[in-house]
């Protein structure tokens, strides 16, 4: 079987997509770009150098590209912050008693809480908010007076 230049690059791309799939490494797709614009090139009957160097213009400039923008768009919040992750943020507990260390428990959800104050200074009884949650314990804050 012989394959010519033009089948040779989109097989290159076929793989390029397929490894990421497998990987989730988006920057593959930006190569996969640059092989099929080299496959392009060799439809059109340019010279292999021409292809190699549209693969390399074409895929490395959208890798570059595409760097330059994730690098510039802003960060999500961390997983024990973050509202889209953790359904509990924002919800009461009533906290009737702070231990010496800083801690306490609370009833949330039907199960008792291991919770940690998040502000400054000596925690207080009363209404609180959930912050963060942080593995197997609450962040909170004392509950804004109405």
């Amino acid at each position: 079987m012989d394959w010519n230049a033009a089948t040779q690059w989109w097989v290159v791309a076929g793989v390029l997509v397929a490894v990421e799939l497998a990987t989730g490494t988006f920057y593959l797709l930006m190569l996969a770009l640059g092989a099929a614009a080299a496959a392009l090139a060799a439809h059109a009957g340019l010279s292999r150098t021409t292809q190699i160097v549209a693969a390399a213009v074409i895929g490395g400039g959208a890798t570059a590209v595409w760097h330059f923008r994730r690098a510039r768009s802003p960060r999500s919040a961390a997983p024990e912050v973050n509202p889209d992750v953790q359904i509990d943020l924002g919800s009461s507990v009533r906290v009737d008693a702070w231990q010496p260390d800083g801690s306490a428990r609370v009833h949330y959800r039907g199960a008792s809480w291991s919770v940690r104050c998040a502000g400054e200074g000596t925690p207080q009884p009363g209404g609180h908010v959930i912050v963060a949650v942080r593995a197997n314990h609450l962040s909170v804050a004392l509950a804004p007076r109405p």
